[in-house]
């Protein structure tokens, strides 16, 4: 298994999340087969139990074959029962998500398609680790988040990703920030995230010996990757993107009262 201190952000993931969503919406992955194995678990407990029930896809093991140092992958992710375009839009993500040469397109687009190229190509030290897990749930949306972490031969550490799903249940598809916000909602968003972000800072001022030098090196900054929850709006940044690598992910939660006229009025809370 491998141990998160190894993994920091790297800025290849930004282009590559920006597209992913777009390329897995118009996949049809299915499920990983094979050696891959999908093993029934009782649904999440995290949050409502309304909503789509899933079902854990769990494999990890080292290169078939290999003897002494064996390159290693481990995939902790999720599979819909009855919603196959859920299922391959999870798969198509997570994979597609490890390949970090924007230069060129992945040469695959499912679990089972990485699974066999990383045994080809990998080097003895090399891991890796993809996850997907349900983050929040209620009937009408399943939002889940997926995280990849690698780790090549040779690297002084490794990398990770991490991207947010917001499926909505009634149309079957996946939701973006532009149809989460009303029309010209952007500079308001925005503008109510940087607050938070603010709040953030102060708040771990004690940790900051050089406030100057902090905000030169580490500005807001927006972000697309964003969760409904039961909340507000959680907004998950990568390591190293808006703070220093030890303070590892940072996750900013703009409340619902502070996105009236900005998030579409299906996304709030009924009482507001």
């Amino acid at each position: 298994m491998m141990h998160p201190p190894r993994f920091a952000y790297s800025r290849l993931y930004r282009p590559l999340l920006a597209t992913t969503m777009t390329l897995a919406l118009a996949a049809c992955a299915s499920s990983p087969q094979g050696d891959i194995s999908l093993v029934p678990a009782q649904l999440d407990q995290q949050t409502s139990q309304s909503g789509l029930f899933s079902q854990p896809i769990q494999w990890s093991g080292e290169r078939p074959g290999c003897k002494g140092e064996c390159p290693k992958l481990v995939i902790d992710s999720l599979a819909f029962p009855g919603n196959p375009r859920l299922t391959g839009l999870v798969d198509h993500a997570l994979a597609t998500m490890t390949w970090l040469d924007t230069s060129r397109p992945a040469p695959y687009d499912t679990l089972q398609a990485y699974q066999a190229y990383y045994w080809k190509t990998a080097a003895p030290r090399d891991e890796a680790n993809l996850i997907a897990r349900n983050r929040y749930r209620n009937a009408h949306l399943t939002v889940i988040e997926l995280n990849v972490g690698q780790y090549q031969t040779g690297m002084a550490h490794g990398i990770t990703g991490t991207q947010f799903i917001n499926w909505d249940n009634q149309s079957a598809k996946a939701l973006t920030i532009d149809q989460l916000l009303q029309p010209g909602a952007r500079p308001g968003f925005d503008a109510a995230l940087q607050a938070v972000h603010d709040k953030w800072v102060l708040a771990h001022r004690d940790a900051i010996q050089d406030p100057d030098s902090f905000s030169r090196m580490w500005p807001f900054a927006t972000s697309d990757n964003v969760a409904i929850t039961d909340q507000g709006v959680l907004v998950k940044y990568q390591s190293y993107e808006i703070a220093p690598y030890a303070w590892g992910q940072p996750e900013l939660l703009i409340p619902y009262t502070q996105l009236q006229g900005i998030l579409r009025p299906a996304y709030l809370p009924p009482n507001l």
